[in-house]
């Protein structure tokens, strides 16, 4: 059963939500907030498996709070939902810890399947529209390192092959499309992702892409 906490400031919304999740037989929803201390208060009382996190809310944000919320070491994975199109501070989102993000105008089965990934470990957004996100985005924000890659310690554990996949992840290629385009097995593609996010300490591929990022293996197009 996934544990689901709901944080948005539209109570229409919570709502909605919850009927959904609800309709589900291994869904459940552990509690609603209405802005961002809620969340982190809810989070902290139930340990949800994941909370669909609004961004825009009274009082501390969702950023923030996802921000918090990952810096206390919980086990609980942040969905953004958003409306992509209008909300400039996804990117930060992600940036902050969250394991993906949704648009509110997502078809259902959509949500239940982004919902489902997250739990399980795997980032929502596709690699290819996660390129384009960041690609959009990371102008918005200041870099965290000037260093080159070779000289920036978050890379340093990985290897050779590690470093090469790492950035063909960052450009938005699929564990299919490494296989394909570096002649690996996929199975030895998904050990290699497993090995990159444990030596550098990202929670999912879209941390890893935004690491990709943060150490200049890849720029905006």
């Amino acid at each position: 059963m996934t544990t689901v906490l709901i944080a948005d400031d539209q109570p229409m919304q919570r709502f909605g939500f919850r009927m959904l999740l609800e309709s589900q037989d291994d869904m459940t929803v552990v509690g609603e907030a209405s802005n961002g201390t809620e969340a982190i208060r809810l989070v902290d009382r139930h340990h949800p498996d994941v909370v669909l996190m609004d961004i825009r809310m009274p009082g501390l944000d969702g950023i923030e709070a996802t921000r918090r919320i990952v810096a206390a070491g919980a086990r609980t994975r942040i969905l953004i939902v958003t409306t992509f199109d209008l909300d400039e501070y996804a990117y930060e989102g992600l940036r902050a810890g969250a394991s993906g993000f949704l648009v509110k105008d997502a078809q259902p089965e959509e949500l239940l399947a982004g919902i489902r990934a997250v739990a399980a470990g795997d980032a929502v957004v596709a690699p290819t529209l996660t390129r384009r996100l960041l690609d959009a985005y990371i102008h918005h924000l200041p870099p965290t390192t000037n260093r080159p890659p070779e000289h920036d310690p978050r890379l340093a554990p990985l290897t050779d092959r590690e470093r090469e996949i790492l950035t063909v992840i960052g450009k938005g290629w699929s564990n299919t499309e490494i296989a394909e385009r570096l002649h690996l097995a996929e199975s030895t593609v998904k050990t290699h992702v497993g090995r990159i996010l444990a030596k550098t300490g990202t929670r999912d591929r879209v941390q890893a892409v935004i690491l990709a990022y943060d150490t200049h293996l890849v720029t905006p197009a």
